[in-house]
């Protein structure tokens, strides 16, 4: 049975996940919630915050994930996204884990903008 739901995970997907632990930051105001991704893909994201933290359930909210130069081959980067939560996962440590939708993202490097994709 569990790996039937394994399958089935997969088939929905429409992006190979990769796994990328990478420090990844939710501006909310003139503060901004820590936390770190466990896989991404170009679709979507999942990350832990600390369970005190969360970002809004409802609507869009924009992150930013520091991807390492073992990611992107060259140098370090910034990608900033336009996301949407999917799923919520209560964990029994501090951390929550939040499965994301990735509806745009920007690739940014030394804060000039190389490539944007809406």
């Amino acid at each position: 049975m569990r790996q039937e739901k394994a399958a089935v995970g997969r088939k929905r997907r429409k992006g190979q996940r990769f796994r990328v632990n990478a420090p990844i930051s939710i501006p909310l105001g003139d503060q901004a919630l820590g936390g770190f991704t466990r896989d991404m893909s170009n679709r979507g994201v999942y990350f832990y915050l600390d369970s005190a933290q969360s970002p809004p359930k409802d609507g869009n909210f924009e992150f930013f994930v520091e991807l390492p130069s073992e990611i992107t081959t060259t140098s370090c980067c910034q990608v900033w996204c336009l996301g949407r939560v999917k799923r919520i996962e209560k964990g029994n440590s501090h951390l929550t884990g939040y499965a994301a939708e990735i509806l745009k993202y920007s690739i940014k490097k030394a804060q000039r903008t190389i490539l944007n994709l809406a």
